[in-house]
């Protein structure tokens, strides 16, 4: 067989390791042959691609980004370049596409196999917002590298007597905000599921003076927001793919506090350094096992399908039910994370 594999959207922690599976599967165990769409959509869409052999893949497993390269495509231009996909599919002489991403990866993956192309999906994002799959590879390394954060910046908050609002990502959805607020040991959350109450942060981190503490780390995902009227506020805008562009809940929110408690306040924004870097043991091991399955999943003829991890074995579930919902932050776990704060 002949496959092509793609990555696209955000880079994240784990995505050589799943090309490299794929791969490794496919060219050892069932003499396939596997073809490397550059820059994500558009390199299907222009017929950009490079071989991919065992050399093209060797010494990538603890890389991070993607050696395919990724980009973002308007949903209309992709939907417009269907025929055009499935014109270079058939003179690549291709028996499936693999493409490696999140939420709107998977969407396009799932309009392409509604039109016909034989894809076999697998999913990534350091938000870990794939409703239909345990954990998603990522989201691991994104957490261990705001603990990390985390914990260096209590010791300058501590010297200087501060309040650190430290922003992390999470536009829709605030998993890496609570692991690695829970894991550091901070003294406040706040999500995009939960909006949040200005009055109760402010005396939330109050008491804590008031029993004679120093400092205290509030984390915050980048999409978390205020209730509705209870603080000045800038929603931000929207970029040309239709995604939020956040105005920065760090530093409005870090200018609010220390008005309000007259204490300095800082900033910290950690950006894509969460996703930036060396995947950690658990996300190489979960691409690679994507990677092996979405190969098997190929051979099969599971089309419109992905790779999901149930408990710890490996499933294959329809593309439609990977995008009809995101997977949110349930109160019950802001619940327990609250009790250890």
């Amino acid at each position: 067989m002949r496959m092509g594999v793609l990555t696209s959207g955000g880079d994240c922690p784990g995505l050589n390791a799943v090309i490299r599976s794929v791969v490794h599967r496919a060219v050892v165990d069932h003499s396939d042959e596997v073809i490397g769409f550059q820059d994500g959509w558009k390199g299907l869409l222009e017929g950009d691609y490079r071989k991919l052999d065992l050399d093209a893949v060797s010494g990538i497993l603890a890389r991070g980004g993607t050696i395919l390269g990724s980009s973002r495509v308007q949903p209309a231009h992709l939907r417009d370049g269907v025929e055009r996909a499935k014109g270079h599919v058939v003179d690549l002489g291709l028996d499936a596409i693999i493409p490696i991403g999140g939420e709107g990866t998977l969407k396009a993956a799932r309009m392409l196999s509604d039109a016909g192309l034989p894809i076999v999906g697998v999913p990534k994002t350091i938000d870990n917002d794939i409703a239909v799959t345990d954990v998603t590879f990522g989201f691991d390394t994104a957490v261990g590298v705001a603990t990390e954060a985390l914990d260096r910046l209590k010791t300058t908050a501590e010297s200087h007597q501060r309040v650190m609002i430290v922003e992390v990502m999470g536009r829709h959805t605030g998993w890496i905000a609570l692991h690695s607020g829970m894991a550091a040991g901070a003294h406040a959350i706040v999500v995009p599921e939960r909006p949040f109450d200005v009055d109760e942060l402010t005396a939330r981190i109050s008491d804590r003076f008031a029993l004679g503490k120093k400092f205290a780390i509030v984390v915050a995902a980048e999409g978390a927001k205020p209730r509705p009227g209870s603080m000045e506020f800038d929603e931000g805008g929207k970029d040309i793919y239709g995604h939020e562009r956040f105005a920065g809940i760090a530093r409005q929110l870090s200018v609010e506090l220390e008005r309000r408690l007259g204490k300095e306040a800082r900033p910290v924004i950690l950006g894509h350094v969460q996703r930036g870097g060396t995947p950690t043991a658990h996300d190489r091991v979960l691409a690679t096992r994507f990677g092996w399955h979405a190969v098997e999943a190929v051979h099969r003829g599971e089309f419109g399908h992905m790779t999901a991890l149930h408990g710890t074995d490996i499933r294959m579930v329809p593309l439609a039910s990977a995008v009809e919902t995101l997977k949110t932050v349930p109160e019950e776990r802001y619940t327990e994370a609250e009790c250890v704060l």
